[in-house]
């Protein structure tokens, strides 16, 4: 099986990095193949909302979009991560959700166990869940979770709480990566 971790942050190195890293080492540690996406390396134009994709259930803008559309399509389980902007996604995370619009019409995404980890300083991680869960839900996705981690500077994740009682967030992103993993085999078993 094969996880793919998406970080959809600007900063390299930086607390969405480093969670969404725990989560995919716990999938390998669970005898997944993993592959890892920074967004950080790319150049991804946002959706021009020119409505191509409708008629050729293809992106029309040809950029660094197209290789991730190759991940999206290969994985079996799919670990979104994201900075708390203004209490929403990055727009980096924000422009990969709108070009999946092309996946729309064909279902590409259907059946994919997905999952969100947020990396935050104070607050949006409860909009970001919910914004993430609709995305998953309308490609018709299935939701493993999500998890948090508070931090100001890069690595205070690394001992910095998460959204469960007493928990940390590098505990609850490996959580996540095994949630991912245990999902994605019962559905391949039939089993969910």
């Amino acid at each position: 099986m094969r996880i793919l971790g998406i970080v959809c942050s600007p900063r390299k190195g930086g607390n969405t990095e480093i969670l969404v890293k725990e989560a995919l080492e716990a999938a390998r540690e669970a005898g997944c193949e993993t592959e890892l996406i920074l967004v950080a390396d790319k150049k991804i134009a946002p959706c021009d909302g020119c409505n191509a994709c409708i008629k050729t259930n293809v992106c029309k803008i040809m950029d660094d979009m197209q290789g991730v559309y190759e991940e999206l399509e290969k994985a079996d389980g799919i670990i979104f991560g994201t900075p708390s902007y203004f209490i929403n996604v990055s727009a980096q995370a924000k422009a990969i959700m709108d070009r999946t619009y092309a996946f729309r019409l064909t279902r590409k995404l259907r059946g994919k166990v997905a999952g969100v980890i947020v990396a935050a300083r104070r607050t949006g991680v409860g909009q970001i869940l919910s914004i993430m869960y609709s995305f998953f839900t309308v490609h018709r996705m299935v939701v493993a979770g999500g998890s948090a981690g508070y931090g100001s500077e890069k690595g205070e994740v690394r001992e910095g709480p998460g959204i469960g009682h007493d928990s940390k967030a590098v505990d609850e992103a490996r959580a996540l990566g095994k949630a991912v993993v245990r999902l994605t085999t019962q559905l391949a078993k039939g089993k969910v």
